[in-house]
């Protein structure tokens, strides 16, 4: 099977909250956005750039509350020492809270950082190489 996009969606608490920590702290932007469509809201994040964006839900009916473990991660690779030092920065303004890795691994080349929902992202300083 061959695909050219992935969206990553998770219900949120507050939607707005949610879209500017992470286009803050993740340098995104809105690239698109529904009101109340069949009960549920949402916006998604990312850049025209990556095979990739963030979706962020609220459900209006039925609430449905975020459930994340702390294995439920969002791992983005930023090889040079320099921007990835400036992305952790950019991370903690944007409100993210640093947090201890639940798998020892990404504490070795990476920084946790946990969003109001408990969602969480890991920089990792390095490149993906498949192995």
């Amino acid at each position: 099977m061959l695909f050219h996009h992935l969206r990553i969606a998770r219900p949120v608490t507050d939607l707005r909250q949610s879209s500017d920590m992470y286009c803050r702290g993740l340098g995104l932007q809105e690239i698109g956005e529904f009101t109340n469509h069949e009960g549920f809201s949402g916006c998604m994040l990312g850049r025209y750039d990556l095979p990739w964006h963030l979706e962020f839900t609220l459900c209006h009916d039925h609430p449905v509350m975020p459930a994340p473990s702390a294995e439920d991660l969002l791992v983005l690779y930023i090889p040079e020492r320099e921007a990835w030092t400036a992305a952790c920065n950019q991370m903690e303004q944007a409100g993210f809270t640093r947090t201890c890795a639940f798998n020892p691994y990404w504490e070795n080349k990476g920084i946790t950082f946990q969003d109001k929902d408990g969602y969480r992202v890991v920089l990792q300083n390095s490149r993906w190489a498949a192995s």
